[in-house]
């Protein structure tokens, strides 16, 4: 009897454990804790903006890793670690997101210099600089929102359409011999690999849906503009 109660006891404590741990995964991965410290002075919508840019931060990181895994002449450029080592520094290093080798360069800048015959340095870099630059400056330089934090919709939305003309860039731009700045999408009679523009639309998507909430809440309207791929510019900020 002492010996099938020391057993039940042994199993209850196992799937105990179990329990808490697929819990505290799920918490960590998909909710808040609503009475944790950093969830004070939050609302249901600031969550919703910490949510917004987390997962674009994670799809341009997605995008890094596939763009230098594509382009491994880019990835030589800046180091000799492997395509996740490098976006890991990157993402996470401690550099202000300057980097020499692509001159420094932030936001629109750093865009254009990716489709510059002139320009030597490591394109996907200047790239997800970019891209990383524009979008945390287009929600007022924060990663993390609370309650009375002010957020403009036009510029939001303006990065949505901004990330529309790289797509658009990277699809149709080629250098001085006829080649694309860098290979992303291919399209071929054996096989079609959009995983990229999918990568993109994602993005595109969330940034567009929390644009237009913020301006319903805030009833600030937002300006569509009408951007024209040929002459291919950049909205403002």
């Amino acid at each position: 009897m002492k010996m099938k109660m020391k057993i039940f006891l042994i199993l209850l404590t196992l799937v105990l454990y179990s329990c808490s741990t697929s819990t505290l995964q799920r918490k960590d991965s998909t909710q808040y804790d609503k009475g944790s410290i950093n969830q004070f002075g939050k609302s249901d919508f600031d969550r919703m903006a910490d949510y917004e840019i987390r997962e674009n931060i994670e799809s341009l990181k997605i995008l890094m890793i596939k763009f230098y895994k594509k382009n491994p002449n880019q990835l030589k450029k800046s180091t000799s670690d492997n395509a996740e080592k490098m976006t890991n520094w990157v993402f996470n290093g401690d550099h202000n997101w300057q980097f020499e080798r692509i001159n420094n360069t932030q936001g629109v800048d750093a865009l254009n210099q990716v489709f510059d015959d002139n320009f030597k340095g490591d394109r996907v870099l200047s790239l997800v600089t970019g891209l990383y630059t524009m979008l945390i400056k287009a929600h007022g330089n924060k990663k993390e929102f609370y309650m009375f934090d002010i957020l403009d919709p036009q510029k939001i939305y303006n990065a949505a359409r901004n990330f529309e003309m790289i797509v658009w860039k990277l699809s149709s731009k080629k250098d001085s011999e006829g080649r694309p700045y860098l290979l992303s999408n291919e399209i071929n009679s054996s096989e079609a690999n959009l995983s990229f523009e999918r990568e993109f639309g994602k993005i595109i998507g969330r940034t567009d849906y929390f644009a237009f909430t913020l301006s319903e809440k805030t009833e600030r309207a937002v300006t569509r503009a009408i951007q024209s791929f040929t002459t291919g510019i950049f909205l403002p900020f």
